[in-house]
C-alpha cells in the first residue's frame, strides 16, 4: 500500500506543474485561484486527478491487512481530493459562465468521469473490503460514514453480476453525455429565445429602468436598435405581469413555451426521451420497477407511494383554488384569459384589491440593501455572524463578489461568493454550490456560492428587485448557511450533502425572515429617499399572500407530475411523442395545462434532465412540510432570536448528514412534522 501511495504522490506531482487546479490554493480558506485558472488547465487536471484517485483506490483494494475502519472507510473518504477539487470548480464554472469552450470540455470529460465513477463503485474488491468493516464497533460519525459509503456502493450496482455491470457502465456513460448536451442546448436555446421588439410602445407597462436594460440587452445581442426581453427558466415569465400590450405578452409566453420543442439545433426532446428510457433500464438492472422507485432509496420519503399520497392530497384542492382564481381574473379582464393574460390581470387584482403594486415595490428592494440589511442581518441576529467583503480576493468574473464570514467570536468560518447577475453564458434559475466543503478531518473550512439570474441594470442604475427575487436571495442564502455552519468531520457528510428531499428544508425556512418586522423595516427602504416601506403595504402583502396560491401551487405540481411521469416508466417503455406524453401525464394527474401551464416542460426542465433532480422535483413540497412546521416553531418561540438560531444551527445546520436528517428534525421539534401547517399556508384546507 505504501508503494501505491507513493505512486499517487508521483502522479499528482507530474501533473501539477503550472496547473492551479491541481495545487491546493494558498488563498484564504482555499478559494480557487481564479486569476491563474485557464480553460486549458481543465482536461489535464481532470485526467491527472482521476489517475491519482485510481492509484489511491488500488491501494485500498489490494491491501492485504485485516479490514479496519481506518484502512478502508477512512482511506476511501481521504481518496480523490484532487479530483474533487477540480470537479467542484469546473462544474460551477460551466453552469455560471458556460462558454462554448467550457461546454465542449464538459461533453468530452463527462463520459470519462462516468467511467471513472463506475470503475470505483463496481469494483468488487473495494466493495468486499467495505462490507467487511465491523459496523457494530463504530459509533457517531464513523458509523454514519461507513453505512452511507456501503449504501452508495450497493445503490450504484456493486452487487450486480459482470454482464449487468458492463451494461450499467454503458448506460451511465451515455447518460453523462446526454445530460451535458441537454444543459448546453438549454442555455443556448434560452438565449436564442429572447424576444426582440422594435418599439417601446410594444413594451408599455415596463419601467424606464427595464426599458433601458432591454435596450442594452438588444445591443449586446447584436441588434442595431430595439429592445430584447430575455427569458427566465420558468414557463410563466415575470414580464407578463407588467406588459400591457396583449400581443407582446403572447409573444413572450410562446417563446418561453416552445423552448427545446422546436425542430432545430436547440431541441432537447430526443435527449430527454433517451435519458428517461435509459434511467428506466438502469432501475430495472438494479432491481426496481422504475427510476422513481430506485431514486427514493436514498431519500427521506419512505417510498413512491408516500410521495404520491401527499401530492394526491394537494392536487384537487390546488386546482380548485386555481379555477376560482381564473374566474376572478376573467371577470376583471372581461374576456377568456390565456396563459399570457393570467399574470397581468392577477397583478392588477393584487393592486386593486390589496393595494399591492408589485412593480412599485421594487423601489424599496435595492440589491445591496436587501443583501446587507436583510439577508446578512438576519443571519447576524440568529447566528451571530458578520460579513466582511474581500474585494482583493479573485473571483471568476469582475461582477462576482467575495465575503469572509466570521462567527460570533470573530473566528473565520469560511467564504461566501455572490454571483447575482444574468449573462448569456449562465444557466437559468438560482443555486448554491461549494468550491470547498467543511471538514474537520482535513482542517478545511467552506467556500460556498450563491448564483442568481437578476437582470443586470443599465450602467449607473441601481439594482431593484422583484418580490420573487428577494425571496430567492433569502432562499439561496439558506443553502449557503447550511454549508457555512457545518461542523462535520467528513466532507461527504458535510453541509448540504443530505437527501435530495431534505436539502430544500433549511433554505425554505430562511425565507421566513424576509418579512420579519425588524428585518424588513431595515432593508425595505426607498432607493432614492431612504424612507422605510409603509407598514400598511407590508400588511397588505401579508393579506394578499394566499391570492394566486392556486396558480403557484398548480404550476409547481404540473412540473412535479411531469417529472414523476417520465421517471415512473417501466423498463422497455417507448415514448413516441414526448409532447403527447406530456399532455397525457398531466391529464392523468388531474391537471389541465390550459388552466395553468406547468412551471417547466420537458424541453426546458434542467432540474431533471441536467441537474440531478430526476424523480426529485417533489422534494420542494416534501421539504416544505418540514419548513412550514418549523416556521411555526420559530414563531412560537419568539422568532428572530440568538437562542432560536443557535438551536436550529446546532440540531440541523451544523449536523449535515452526520445522522439521519429526520433524527435532526425530531431533535429540534420533538416529533415528526405536521403537514397541516403546509396545507394551511397554501390555502388548501378548504
Amino acid at each position: 500500500m505504501k508503494q501505491l501511495l507513493t505512486m499517487t504522490t508521483d502522479t499528482l506531482a507530474a501533473g501539477t506543474d503550472a496547473n492551479p487546479l491541481l495545487t491546493p490554493s494558498a488563498l484564504p480558506y482555499g478559494l480557487p485561484d481564479f486569476a491563474a485558472i485557464q480553460d486549458h488547465h481543465v482536461l489535464p487536471a481532470f485526467r491527472t486527478g482521476m489517475a491519482a484517485h485510481r492509484a489511491e483506490l488500488e491501494a485500498i483494494a489490494t491491501d492485504r491487512s485485516p479490514v479496519t475502519f481506518e484502512n478502508t472507510v477512512l482511506a476511501f473518504e481521504r481518496s480523490g481530493r484532487a479530483l474533487r477539487r477540480v470537479s467542484m470548480v469546473f462544474h460551477h464554472l460551466v453552469a455560471a459562465d458556460g462558454t462554448d469552450a467550457r461546454h465542449r470540455i464538459e461533453e468530452e470529460i463527462s463520459p470519462e468521469l462516468s467511467a471513472h465513477q463506475d470503475a470505483t463503485y463496481l469494483d468488487e474488491r473495494l466493495y468486499r473490503r467495505l462490507a467487511g468493516v465491523d459496523l457494530e464497533a463504530l459509533t457517531g460519525e464513523d458509523h454514519r460514514l461507513a453505512t452511507e459509503t456501503l449504501r452508495a456502493f450497493r445503490l450504484r450496482g456493486a452487487d450486480l453480476d459482470a454482464a449487468a455491470k458492463r451494461r450499467l457502465a454503458a448506460i451511465n456513460e451515455r447518460l453523462a453525455v446526454l445530460s451535458a448536451q441537454y444543459g448546453r442546448r438549454m442555455v443556448e436555446g434560452n438565449t436564442a429565445a429572447a424576444v426582440w421588439f422594435a418599439s417601446a410602445g410594444e413594451l408599455a407597462g415596463l419601467t424606464e429602468q427595464d426599458l433601458a436594460s432591454a435596450a442594452e440587452a438588444a445591443r449586446a445581442a447584436g441588434h442595431d436598435a430595439g429592445y430584447l426581453l430575455t427569458l427566465s427558466m420558468f414557463t410563466s415569465q415575470p414580464w407578463l405581469e407588467t406588459l400591457e400590450v396583449r400581443e407582446s405578452r403572447r409573444r413572450v409566453h410562446e417563446a418561453a413555451w416552445q423552448r427545446g420543442s422546436t425542430d432545430d439545433e436547440h431541441s432537447t426532446l430526443k435527449l430527454a426521451v433517451e435519458q428517461a428510457a435509459l434511467r428506466a433500464e438502469k432501475a430495472g438492472l438494479l432491481g426496481h420497477a422504475s427510476w422513481a422507485d430506485y431514486a427514493l432509496q436514498d431519500r427521506t420519503a419512505p417510498d413512491l407511494a408516500a410521495v404520491r399520497e401527499l401530492l394526491g392530497r394537494i392536487i384537487p384542492a390546488a386546482t380548485a383554488n386555481a379555477r376560482r382564481e381564473k374566474a376572478e381574473v376573467e371577470s376583471v379582464a372581461g374576456h377568456p384569459v390565456e396563459p399570457w393574460d393570467w399574470p397581468f390581470h392577477a397583478a392588477r387584482i393584487e393592486r386593486e384589491r390589496f393595494r399591492v403594486d408589485a412593480s412599485g415595490l421594487r423601489a424599496h428592494f435595492e440589491l445591496e440593501r436587501v443583501l446587507t440589511h436583510g439577508v446578512f442581518a438576519a443571519a447576524t441576529a440568529l447566528y451571530g455572524l458578520t460579513f466582511r467583503e474581500r474585494p482583493e480576493l479573485p473571483a471568476y468574473r469582475p461582477d462576482v463578489r467575495v465575503w469572509e464570514v466570521l462567527d460570533a467570536d470573530d473566528a473565520g468560518l469560511g467564504l461566501f461568493v455572490g454571483d447575482f447577475f444574468a449573462r448569456p453564458t449562465k444557466s437559468g434559475g438560482a443555486w448554491m454550490d461549494s468550491f470547498r466543503e467543511a471538514s474537520t478531518l482535513f482542517g478545511e473550512q467552506p467556500v460556498v456560492t450563491n448564483t442568481l439570474n437578476i437582470p443586470a441594470p443599465a450602467e449607473g442604475e441601481p439594482v431593484l428587485l422583484t418580490v420573487d427575487q428577494v425571496t430567492t436571495l433569502f432562499h439561496e442564502f439558506g443553502h449557503a448557511l447550511h454549508g457555512l455552519l457545518s461542523t462535520a468531520r467528513y466532507a461527504s457528510l458535510s453541509g448540504t450533502s443530505v437527501p435530495r428531499d431534505f436539502v430544500e428544508f433549511p433554505s425554505q425556512v430562511n425565507e421566513m425572515w424576509m418579512y420579519w418586522p425588524e428585518v424588513v423595516t431595515a432593508y425595505a427602504r426607498h432607493v432614492d429617499t431612504g424612507e422605510a416601506i409603509d407598514p400598511e403595504v407590508l400588511a397588505a402583502i401579508e393579506a394578499s399572500s394566499l391570492w394566486g396560491e392556486g396558480f403557484r401551487t398548480t404550476e409547481y405540481l404540473g412540473a412535479t407530475m411531469l417529472d414523476l411521469a417520465w421517471h415512473s416508466l417501466a423498463p422497455g417503455t417507448v415514448v413516441e411523442d414526448p409532447l403527447d406524453f406530456e399532455h397525457e401525464a398531466l391529464e392523468a394527474a388531474g391537471l389541465d395545462p390550459a388552466l395553468v401551464p406547468p412551471r417547466y416542460r420537458t424541453g426546458y426542465f434542467k432540474h431533471i434532465f441536467a441537474g440531478g433532480y430526476a424523480a426529485g422535483y417533489y422534494s420542494y413540497i416534501w421539504a416544505e412540510v418540514l419548513d412550514a412546521d418549523t416556521v411555526e416553531w420559530f414563531r412560537s418561540q419568539g422568532g428572530l432570536t440568538r437562542e432560536n438560531g443557535e438551536r436550529f444551527r446546532a440540531e440541523l445546520l451544523a449536523r449535515g448528514n452526520t445522522r439521519d436528517p429526520l433524527e435532526s428534525y425530531r431533535a429540534l421539534r420533538g416529533r415528526d412534522a405536521d403537514p397541516e401547517h403546509l396545507l394551511r399556508r397554501r390555502g388548501l384546507l378548504g
